[in-house]
């Protein structure tokens, strides 16, 4: 009797959260809004590798409960907020590259339980379950979900566990950035400040290509000392100009701080000490190229190209996802991309403390998504640690960009000297460049023929 009672309490749970999570995010139909779950089954390769890689990702996903956003009475980013959240996600893998390698992965990776759609749900479904569970079954209600501590290093020497703590130390200064309060670096707060210097406002829809900008901005302005040692470039018009990229570079963060941002804190929204630096000589860059892959559609010709993308080693994947609902892409299985999932809203955490909970940071459960459903406007992401670094990645991806028979025009190309150089529309807004490439006024398009889809 008693197992029967668990069992419909278990039903309950899971329509009631199944239906809360599609009237708040407004999906299209409980098919189309839960994409093929992704299948162990099939992955070619070692499974507990791949998903401690992929659960390693930091996971920024909507929030609720944070102090005020700027320029409005919202405290929350629930069912707006996901291309932001998508482009935080892709510059945390660029800062976990630039901090801990490629090779670094969370020792809590592989504890964290699959999701579904029972949990990381909004505070209110989590609380009304739980009383619904605790009414039915006569049991007390249960907390909040709580976070465990970090685990001891398990090293053999005091040198191993020194690295250890040190890079723990570092995973936890690349979260804390991205917390939800004015003081956070490279937080939702600081996002929508920037925004709304371009024209946008908490609430509103962000494109892939004015995050792209809106995430460069925030870089450069980060005050803490640890960030001195990166920035980011964008794109202009599917066009990167290498004299550009250099000079990011090769030029230090010299003069960034301003009456405006006087009032960040270099590290004081999070207690334990993030790493620091002199100001450098050389700096790494993140490269963020907004481009469109069709019209109305992702062209298929743009599939192999995708692919050929995310294999890249110094690619932090690609912002965009499908019509009003992003997501960030991170890899691919035959024809279906891997991605990370925003949607979907989370408690406030107070990362100011030392012990804040890491775990609703990281997602343990891959989504895949056709190629076919792919939106084309997106922006791609690449991280280049030095000039030797973007000189290959150049060299190589010019190889991959070659256009073929079929793919007449490549989806971003590669010029040699500054943008500056060329006529430019220099007066475009960053918001007026949703569509990342400008085009002729003296052209008149007829047809769809004649209308280049890049």
């Amino acid at each position: 009797m008693e197992n029967k009672g668990s069992d419909e309490v278990e039903k309950l749970k899971t329509k009631f959260l199944s239906v809360w999570h599609n009237v708040k995010y407004n999906d299209d139909s409980p098919t189309e809004a839960c994409y093929e779950a992704f299948d162990e089954d099939f992955i070619m390769g070692n499974v507990e590798a791949f998903r401690k890689d992929f659960t390693s990702r930091v996971w920024l996903t909507y929030r609720e409960d944070f102090p005020l956003l700027p320029g409005s009475t919202l405290t929350s980013d629930c069912g707006w907020g996901c291309m932001l959240r998508a482009g935080q996600m892709m510059l945390a893998q660029a800062l976990i590259l630039h901090f801990l390698g490629r090779e670094w992965t969370w020792s809590e990776a592989l504890t964290l339980q699959p999701l579904d759609t029972e949990t990381w749900t909004t505070t209110a479904a989590k609380r009304l379950v739980a009383s619904l569970e605790a009414s039915l079954q006569g049991s007390p209600r249960p907390s909040d979900q709580g976070s465990s501590a970090i685990p001891q290093t398990q090293g053999t020497g005091s040198a191993e566990e020194a690295d250890a703590h040190l890079k723990e130390t570092y995973h936890r200064s690349v979260v804390s950035w991205f917390g939800d309060t004015s003081s956070a670096q490279l937080g939702l707060h600081r996002l929508v400040r920037l925004g709304l210097t371009m024209g946008k406002q908490a609430g509103d829809w962000y494109g892939p290509a004015i995050v792209a900008h809106i995430l460069k901005r925030a870089v450069e302005e980060a005050m803490d000392p640890a960030l001195a040692g990166i920035t980011a470039y964008v794109s202009q018009d599917c066009t990167v100009y290498s004299a550009d990229v250099l000079d990011s570079h090769r030029a230090p963060k010299a003069g960034q701080a301003s009456a405006e941002r006087s009032d960040a804190s270099l590290s004081t929204q999070n207690s334990q000490p993030a790493p620091a630096s002199p100001l450098p000589d050389s700096r790494a860059v993140i490269i963020l190229i907004p481009v469109r892959l069709g019209g109305e559609k992702t062209n298929p010709e743009y599939f192999e190209f995708a692919k050929s993308i995310l294999s890249l080693e110094y690619c932090i994947g690609i912002i965009g996802g499908k019509p009003k609902q992003a997501c960030y892409f991170v890899g691919f299985q035959d024809d279906s991309l891997i991605y990370m999932d925003p949607h979907y809203c989370q408690s406030f955490v107070d990362v100011s403390t030392s012990d804040f909970p890491l775990q609703s940071y990281h997602c343990p459960s891959p989504k895949k998504m056709p190629f076919s459903k792919m939106d084309p406007s997106c922006t791609i992401g690449f991280y280049s640690r030095s000039v030797q670094d973007y000189e290959r990645i150049s060299q190589e991806l010019s190889k991959v960009l070659q256009p073929t028979a079929k793919d007449k025009y490549p989806a971003f190309t590669f010029v040699q000297g500054h943008g500056k150089d060329y006529e430019l529309l220099a007066g475009l807004t960053p918001e007026k460049r949703e569509w990342p490439f400008i085009r002729d006024p003296k052209r008149t398009v007829t047809t769809a023929g004649d209308f280049v889809l890049l």
